[in-house]
């Protein structure tokens, strides 16, 4: 069974179900470039701020606090667009295509 929920910013996800009664879900690759290219922006925004950039975005996403990330470029007002689980599951999947050699879905 899949159903279909309307996410942030107009993104699609897809909640599906099988026959295991293991729920997951996946979302569209358009989301997916959208956190890059915010992750990438906050990064070199943090760097030129003389920031730590993993600390400050490490604190921003196991807080939720805005202001571990500077206001520098529009910086925070980007990373607040995305969920801060998508962050995580873009920075895994890379890790993992990365050191795995494993191509991403």
């Amino acid at each position: 069974m899949i159903r279909f929920l309307a996410g942030k910013a107009g993104r699609k996800v897809y909640i599906m179900q099988g026959n295991s009664n293991t729920q997951y879900f996946k979302i569209q690759n358009d989301a997916n470039l959208i956190v890059k290219d915010t992750i990438d922006s906050v990064y070199v925004a943090l760097t030129e701020k003389g920031y730590n950039p993993v600390s400050q975005i490490v604190g921003y996403i196991m807080s939720g606090d805005p202001t571990y990330i500077t206001n520098h470029n529009g910086a925070r007002s980007q990373i607040m667009r995305v969920e801060r689980d998508e962050i995580i599951e873009e920075l895994l999947r890379e890790y993992i295509r990365t050191h795995f050699d494993v191509q991403n879905n």
